[in-house]
């Protein structure tokens, strides 16, 4: 049986496999596509909506327990496709 998360955006529950994890680093979010890194993780679904209501919620910060401003744009850019070099 495959382990089930809950998303921080639309708060439902879905497999681990479906889900984009993603960890801070510093005041950064960054995605987290083989579910490695190290420090506090939260899953999100791979999709701009389930990001956008994670940013309006505020659910980033309160999930990876970040206090003050929160960078989600390396999040956002993968969503988008956007490819960087971090």
């Amino acid at each position: 049986m495959e382990p089930v998360r809950t998303c921080i955006g639309c708060r439902s529950r879905a497999s681990r496999s479906s889900l984009l994890r993603v960890v801070a680093q510093n005041s950064h979010v960054i995605a987290d596509d083989s579910a490695v890194l190290p420090g506090r993780g939260a899953w999100l679904h791979p999709s701009l909506e389930c990001y956008r209501l994670a940013v309006r919620r505020r659910a980033f910060g309160r999930a990876l327990r970040i206090r003050g401003e929160v960078d989600t744009s390396n999040v956002e850019n993968r969503l988008n496709g956007v490819i960087t070099n971090e």
